[in-house]
């Protein structure tokens, strides 16, 4: 049971701001909305412009059908909007997938969108930040750039397989990936193959 203090409440809300950019993989960020939805946390949906393009090359969602997976949807032009001030109290927030543009906004703490200006109030607020950065092979200048992020607070975490977890579909893949970027705020998602020793 929550004990307020001085009217408030020690225990943050269950919600968690999700933003989803342009890069391959917006089937991370529509899985992500899903676990969410399983755990009931509240989920912020902020998408780019670039990511509704992806998400209709590379999957047969729609954007209504994206945000209909969300608690509640943000315009990315929306710079006013509750994520983009640090009293709104949040878990934390994840990028899934993140681009390379992104991630360099971000680290720049230059911010011309709500998506990056939500991750920039994340570090400042000293909450998770979990970029699921999708790019490959990486140069100098991102790894640099990585290594920015991970020194301001963020969590760099590429969606990779984990075929330990014997994966029998692309599903199950991205399922396991999204759980253990969900698992980097305390959430379980019963999806997630546990690693149990050899065998």
């Amino acid at each position: 049971m929550d004990n307020p203090v001085n009217g408030a409440v020690q225990t943050p809300p269950a919600r968690i701001v999700v933003g989803i950019s342009g890069a391959s993989g917006a089937i991370y960020g529509a899985r992500v909305l899903d676990a969410l939805n399983d755990l009931g946390v509240e989920s912020h949906l902020v998408v780019t412009k670039a990511a509704l393009l992806t998400l209709s090359q590379e999957t047969d969602l729609t954007a209504d059908a994206l945000t209909a997976k969300a608690s509640v949807t943000h315009r990315l032009a929306d710079v006013g909007a509750s994520i983009a001030s640090g009293s709104f109290r949040t878990l934390g927030m994840i990028v899934a997938p993140c681009s390379v543009r992104t991630m360099s906004e971000i680290a720049s703490g230059v911010t011309s969108s709500l998506l990056t200006r939500a991750a920039d109030v994340t570090l400042k607020e000293r909450r998770p930040l979990v970029l699921m950065v999708r790019e490959t092979p990486f140069h100098l200048g991102h790894l640099r750039t990585m290594t920015a992020l991970a020194e301001m607070g963020a969590t760099i975490a590429p969606p990779l397989p984990a075929f330990y977890a014997r994966p029998a579909s692309i599903q199950a893949m991205v399922d396991q990936s999204v759980g253990r970027a969900l698992d980097l705020f305390g959430l379980d998602w019963g999806a997630v193959n546990r690693w149990e020793g050899l065998k």
